[in-house]
């Protein structure tokens, strides 16, 4: 049993609708194919007409892409290829369309949204960027606690806030991505402290770092791990010793996401290890989201097994940004197609008796 805190509750979760999910598999097994022989896409499918609560589903029309940005001070343990100056950087980048992630969201036909969350820069970028901006950076997890209590609360409420504010613009599936130099150490800590696995199993190379920087980097979630030993039951605490803000954020996001009925396709290693937090946060919620993808990290494989959610692409991917979920999106607008779409056997005037 998890601790709660007071200033963190979020509504119950209901599950996706069973009756749809129902009505969506006897469909499935009524269209003019031999059943089971789309895979995963009918599995998909009937997820969504779950989550939708009618079936067949309809066509998704405002699916959102959420990059969360922050910087985290425990790259200054050298635990990453790349200064921390690169966060603030691709903040432009992203804000002017020339990132990975916009140009694959385009041909997703998702739109996305850029929140600063803790990027350590002077001013946020914009100020519908910054407008729920917590701090500058995280604190260095391997010898401080990334956030204070209020900040810690602040974030999670922050991602919160940012998926009411989506659903209520009309958004009928979400996509959380990060940026941010360093998070990956973060994430990997929240997962070896979530599923009990030690560092060297769980420390991945990120963005590229060679074997002494993999080492800095084990040695500084070991530390953190340490830190961390008293809070491993408390999902905010865990986000206030050796998460950060964009992780936070996340984990509220993808929790009242939940909460508000609206389905998620989750990212890598960052976003599904604040995953694995949310699911702590708001029990339930993980019915509510597909993993779009599967990275080489070693904690990204181990925090989708804790979550029992098997990737829909696995393609190397691990940049991040939300660019592995939105690779998967087109195959869940497939999966929807063809349930919706597909004529069955008596539409089509098809025997379904074997010669």
């Amino acid at each position: 049993m998890t601790e709660s805190h007071p200033a963190i509750v979020f509504d119950p979760v209901t599950e996706p609708d069973a009756e749809s999910g129902a009505a969506a598999r006897v469909r499935q097994d009524r269209l003019t194919k031999p059943p089971g022989s789309l895979g995963r896409l009918e599995e998909i499918s009937v997820w969504a007409a779950s989550c939708q609560g009618t079936s067949p589903p309809r066509a998704l029309t405002r699916p959102r892409v959420v990059v969360f940005a922050a910087d985290h001070g425990v790259t200054a343990a050298g635990v990453s290829a790349f200064p921390s100056a690169v966060t603030g950087q691709m903040m432009a980048n992203f804000d002017s369309g020339g990132a990975a992630i916009n140009v694959l969201a385009e041909v997703a036909g998702a739109t996305v949204r850029v929140a600063d969350i803790a990027v350590d820069c002077d001013a946020p970028l914009s100020p519908a960027i910054g407008s729920h901006k917590v701090r500058r950076s995280s604190g260095n997890i391997a010898v401080e606690d990334a956030l204070s209590e209020t900040e810690a609360v602040a974030a999670v409420t922050a991602g919160r806030r940012i998926a009411d504010e989506e659903v209520d613009a009309g958004a009928d599936l979400l996509i959380a991505g990060d940026m941010g130099i360093g998070n990956t150490t973060a994430a990997t800590t929240l997962v070896a402290a979530l599923t009990g696995t030690e560092p060297v199993v769980v420390v991945g190379r990120g963005t590229g770092i060679d074997d002494l920087g993999w080492m800095r980097k084990a040695a500084a979630v070991r530390d953190a791990l340490y830190r961390a030993r008293t809070v491993t039951r408390d999902p905010l605490g865990l986000l206030r010793v050796c998460g950060g803000a964009d992780l936070a954020a996340i984990a509220g996001f993808c929790a009242q996401a939940a909460v508000r009925r609206t389905p998620v396709l989750l990212d890598g290693m960052v976003v599904t290890a604040a995953a694995l937090v949310a699911e702590e946060l708001a029990p339930g919620a993980k019915a509510w989201w597909q993993a779009g993808h599967r990275s080489p990290e070693p904690a990204h494989d181990l925090a989708l097994s804790h979550l029992g959610l098997k990737p829909i692409v696995d393609l190397g991917m691990r940049l991040g940004e939300g660019t592995g979920a939105a690779v998967a999106l087109p195959i869940v607008r497939a999966a929807i197609a063809t349930l919706t779409s597909m004529a069955t056997f008596d539409e089509a005037g098809i025997s379904e008796e074997t010669p």
